[in-house]
């Protein structure tokens, strides 16, 4: 479509001889002067009388439609009065809010954008927006857009009694996809996107506030539509992440909310993977995603570190050394801690797509890793250990009332899983011999997404994130692990007291809503809210006096939000 425009323009400019770029633009009298926007290279126009081209390219002939693409061009007007170039009125995709997961909310619209320029016969889409979000916590957390949701305090800490205000614009997030047609039926393409959600040593909030980008998703993929076969190699959203349709990128059911950890309950990583899919007739999927491993540790022993002494089981006189992380090096944050990994995550997914809704159902298959140093010197005796984890889940997207409502789940259960979840619940602990213990969990989330009319969406959600415990009996007849019902939790509710409660539950409920405020030429202006209320269970402990104690702590969380696309216009 954008060479037919091209060849057009070269027309007219043959014909006129414009003196600048965008002179060939033409205008009627009843229309006022406005200054072009990019109309010799990007406008989707209708082809009135001529054969229909919706593609950006043709081959032996034919009209090639671009993979990515499903919009709902409509008129631009200028007074009234339908926008033309070189006499064909341009059309341009309409942002609407009647969907259960709006594209340039929850990733950034840039599959319905035009394309901004070519190389060849492969098309370049610019997307993202400018974000400025007001967060009011009544617990200071320190944190900026993205709520750490497992960190509101308990009562003993002074931050539980003080409420924090956060303004930040490092959401704003912007994206690129190329693409590309080696032939009528392979589409092949390159995306990706970032935002401000980095921190460098010079990051502050004083004086400059210069949050550094950072690498959201970044991939390749391709698609053959005779086969049905589909491809993904990169950084992009778990395989186990929910989806609104098919299992292809870009199309996950992510919520539409503003906080970039989502909310509790909801499952997703976004990690380096490689991916395969079949479709079936494109109503029927099977994928498989082999994706980068990361482990987490619970222990309640918090002096405990990496290379540390773990408490002597009974029946023994010491207890290993236990190693289970290492700092970053080479291109790794240095001062991270990265899991000992011994093999990829496996996500091995079915889906559906049917008229009533879309259904998924997976499986999760993780393994976790220990080394434990026993003795010392020319004496000392090393052992790795390895255990399996994972889990199944499944998720939902559901059409109701003539589509004016969607209802969307999901849940995992397994062991092992709880980095999946965005209340970052630990994945495992030690058992006596310093071996991996994976977790046994359950993560979940249902919601509400109504579209009463065009420019307004609203949402609901409520999720949980469950963690068992896991202990084993230590020499001094304590129990030690995660969630030991001998720990002592009395420092919770002591202002300024040592508390190690480690966390059961977390609970939650979100509303919110937003409003799109003006849509044109110019781009198109949101505005949203949305609130947020967690109440977080810590396992039951002992308090000073011995009896049972179960702190537990609570949040509110509020997000005022602005954005602009200036691509979606």
């Amino acid at each position: 479509m954008v060479l037919q425009l091209q060849s057009q323009v070269k027309q007219l400019q043959q014909q006129q001889k414009p003196a600048g770029r965008h002179a060939a633009t033409t205008r009627t009298d009843n229309l006022p002067r406005a200054r072009p926007r990019f109309i010799s290279e990007t406008p989707v126009l209708a082809q009135h009388g001529a054969p229909d081209f919706t593609g950006p390219m043709r081959i032996d002939g034919r009209a090639v439609p671009p993979y990515s693409v499903d919009m709902n061009p409509v008129p631009v007007t200028v007074a009234g009065q339908p926008l033309t170039v070189a006499g064909e009125p341009v059309a341009v995709p309409e942002i609407n809010l009647s969907s259960s997961s709006p594209a340039f909310l929850t990733q950034t619209g840039v599959d319905t954008a035009p394309a901004v320029f070519r190389i060849g016969s492969v098309s370049v889409k610019l997307g993202g927006f400018v974000d400025m979000s007001n967060i009011f916590r009544d617990k200071n957390l320190t944190a900026g857009p993205a709520t750490p949701w497992g960190s509101f305090p308990y009562s003993g800490n002074p931050n539980a009694h003080v409420s924090e205000y956060r303004p930040s614009a490092q959401l704003s997030r912007f994206s690129m996809l190329v693409e590309g047609k080696p032939s009528r039926d392979v589409t092949v393409e390159a995306y990706v996107e970032g935002d401000f959600g980095g921190s460098g040593s010079n990051s502050n909030g004083v004086q400059t506030n210069s949050y550094v980008p950072r690498m959201r998703q970044a991939y390749l993929a391709a698609d053959d539509d005779s086969l049905g076969l589909h491809f993904l190699a990169g950084q992009a959203w778990s395989l186990a992440t929910g989806y609104t349709k098919t299992l292809l990128r870009r199309h996950e059911q992510l919520p539409p909310v503003v906080d970039s950890n989502l909310i509790p309950g909801v499952t997703f990583t976004r990690v380096p993977q490689v991916r395969f899919i079949k479709d079936f007739n494109r109503k029927w999927w099977l994928g498989l995603s082999v994706e980068a491993p990361q482990a987490t540790i619970g222990f309640d022993d918090s002096s405990l570190t990496s290379g540390g002494v773990l408490p002597a089981a009974a029946g023994e006189s010491t207890g290993p050394h236990v190693i289970y992380n290492s700092t970053g090096s080479g291109m790794l944050d240095p001062e991270a801690h990265y899991s000992l990994d011994v093999a990829p995550d496996i996500v091995l997914k079915g889906a559906v797509d049917t008229s009533a809704g879309h259904y998924e159902v997976y499986g999760l298959a993780r393994w976790f890793r220990t080394v434990t140093v026993a003795g010392s010197g020319y004496s000392g005796q090393v052992r790795p250990h390895v255990a399996f984890g994972g889990g199944v889940g499944g998720s939902m997207a559901v059409p109701l009332l003539s589509d004016k409502i969607q209802f969307v789940g999901d849940v995992l259960a397994g062991q092992g899983i709880g980095r999946y979840g965005p209340g970052q619940l630990p994945d495992m602990t030690f058992t006596g011999t310093g071996a991996p213990a994976p977790l046994r969990q359950i993560n979940g989330s249902v919601g509400l997404i109504g579209h009463p009319t065009s420019n307004l969406l609203l949402y609901t959600y409520a999720g949980v994130e469950d963690a068992r415990r896991s202990t084993y009996m230590g020499e001094d007849g304590n129990y030690y692990g995660y969630g030991s019902p001998d720990t002592n939790l009395s420092g919770c509710a002591i202002m300024l007291g040592t508390c190690n409660a480690e966390t059961h539950t977390l609970a939650s409920y979100t509303f919110g809503g937003w409003w799109h405020l003006l849509d044109g030429r110019y781009g198109s202006i949101m505005s949203g809210v949305q609130y947020t209320y967690v109440r977080k269970f810590a396992f039951r402990g002992t308090d000073d006096a011995g009896m049972v104690s179960r702190p537990t702590a609570s949040g509110n969380t509020v997000f005022v939000t602005f954005r602009y696309y200036p691509f979606q216009n």
